[in-house]
C-alpha cells in the first residue's frame, strides 16, 4: 500500500517508521527539502497550496492522510475525487476553526467553556460580559503551541490584546478561562467498519502553551468513561477513519473539551513503547482496512518533549528504561525537536525519575 502524507514533519516520520514494517511505502509533500520524513519515502517539495503538486502527489498513492491541520480543506475535497482522504475533510475543516470546534462539541452534548466570536474591538466589552474574566482572546484559525492567544485579566487589558491579534485571518474568539485541576488527552482510533479502540488517557503539563510532558495512564475511571463517550460521539458524527485526539480540562469532576486534532498527536507519542500497538500503527491499519491492534499498556509511561534542541543522548540513555527520539530537525527555540519516553511499573517510579529528565531534556521557548 502506498500512503501519501501531507506534511513531512516528525509525525509523518513516525507514521513511516510504523508503516514500513507492514510493507507500506510512503510519499510526502512538504515545503521544506529538510523535512524530517525525507529519509523514509519519496518527498515532493512544494507549498501545500500548490494544486498541481498536490495532484501529482495524490496520483502516486493509494490513500492520502495528513499530519497537521493547516491544509486547505477545499483543495483536499478536490483531491478526494481522485484518492480517498482519511480522516474526513469535514473533521479537518471543523478542527481548523475554534468556533466550529466549540459549536460541534456543544451540538454533541460535550461541555465547553463559555465563548464568544468577534471581529471588531467594539464587540469586546459585551463579549467579556458573557465570558467573564479572566479570559483568553484567541485567533480562530492557525494558532498552535501557545501562538495566537493573549490572556485578558482586567477590562483594561482588552484593547491591547485585541490589537495584538487584530490582523489574524478568520476572526477571533474570546474564551472564558477554565480553572482546571489537570488536562488530559484521549487518543482513539476508528476503522472502516466502525470499530473503535481507545488508548488510556494521558495527563498533560504545558509550559507557555507547549506540551512539556505527559503521564499515562490517567486512572480516574468516571472521567475516563466520560472521555470515551465524548470522543466516541465525535468519531460517529464524522464517520471517522483513523486516529483522533481530543484535549480536555478537568474541572470539578467534569470534562471540558478544549480542542481536537484529527491526526496522530504529540500527547500520544508514548504509545510507541508503552502500548501493544502505537497510535501510528493503528492509524495506518485503519487507513489500510486492517484490523485495529490492542491498546493495552505494557508499562506506565512519562513523555518529555525536547524543545529548542536535543538533550545529550548518553546522559538520557543512561537512565533505566528511557527511549530517545530525535526528529532530525534543526535546533530553534520553541521548536519540538525530539522527545523521550520513560517506562516503569508505577507512577511513583516515574515521578522519582521526572526531575532528572526535566533537567536533562531542554525546554527552550521563543525569545
Amino acid at each position: 500500500m502506498r500512503v501519501g502524507v501531507i506534511g513531512g514533519g516528525q509525525l509523518g516520520r513516525m507514521l513511516a517508521l510504523a508503516g514500513l514494517p507492514l510493507g507500506m511505502d510512503f510519499h510526502f509533500i512538504d515545503p521544506s527539502p529538510e523535512a524530517p520524513a525525507r529519509e523514509l519515502g519519496h518527498l515532493i517539495v512544494a507549498p501545500f497550496d500548490d494544486r498541481a503538486a498536490m495532484f501529482d502527489f495524490a496520483q502516486a498513492v493509494d490513500v492520502v492522510t495528513y499530519e497537521f491541520e493547516n491544509v486547505s480543506a477545499p483543495l483536499l475535497r478536490e483531491v478526494q475525487v481522485a484518492r480517498p482522504v482519511m480522516p474526513s475533510t469535514d473533521a479537518l475543516e471543523t478542527s481548523q476553526d475554534r468556533l466550529s470546534e466549540k459549536r460541534l462539541f456543544q451540538s454533541l452534548g460535550i461541555p465547553t467553556t463559555r465563548y464568544v466570536a468577534l471581529d471588531h474591538e467594539a464587540e469586546l466589552s459585551r463579549a467579556i460580559e458573557q465570558t467573564g474574566l479572566p479570559a483568553i482572546l484567541k485567533t480562530r484559525r492557525l494558532g498552535y503551541d501557545g501562538r495566537g492567544q493573549v490572556p485578558i485579566y482586567e477590562p483594561g487589558d482588552a484593547g491591547a490584546a485585541f490589537q495584538t491579534l487584530a490582523n489574524a485571518p478568520g476572526g477571533l474568539i474570546l474564551e472564558g478561562r477554565v480553572v482546571f485541576e489537570r488536562e488530559i488527552s484521549m487518543v482513539a482510533c476508528r476503522d472502516q467498519t466502525g470499530a473503535v479502540v481507545f488508548y488510556p488517557p494521558g495527563e498533560n503539563v504545558h509550559q507557555g502553551g507547549i506540551l512539556r510532558s505527559s503521564y499515562a495512564p490517567f486512572r480516574e475511571s468516571p472521567l475516563v468513561r466520560q472521555a470515551e463517550s465524548h470522543v466516541g460521539r465525535i468519531l460517529e458524527h464524522f464517520d471517522y477513519i483513523g486516529v483522533l485526539a481530543v484535549e480536555f480540562f478537568v474541572e470539578d469532576g467534569i470534562l471540558i473539551a478544549n480542542e481536537m486534532a484529527p491526526r496522530v498527536h504529540n500527547s500520544g507519542h508514548w504509545t510507541i513503547e508503552a502500548s501493544v500497538t502505537s497510535q501510528f500503527e493503528n492509524h495506518l491499519r485503519a487507513l489500510a482496512g486492517l484490523p485495529l491492534g490492542r491498546t493495552d499498556m505494557r508499562q506506565e509511561a512519562l513523555l518529555v518533549n525536547a524543545v529548542g534542541r536535543m538533550p545529550d543522548a548518553s546522559a538520557v540513555l543512561a537512565c533505566p528504561d528511557v527511549h530517545l527520539h530525535d526528529y532530525r530537525k534543526a535546533p530553534r527555540p520553541g521548536r519540538k525537536v525530539g522527545h523521550v519516553t520513560a517506562l516503569a511499573d508505577s507512577r511513583e517510579s516515574l515521578e522519582e525519575l521526572a526531575p532528572r529528565l526535566f533537567e536533562m531534556v531542554p525546554f527552550e521557548r521563543h525569545g
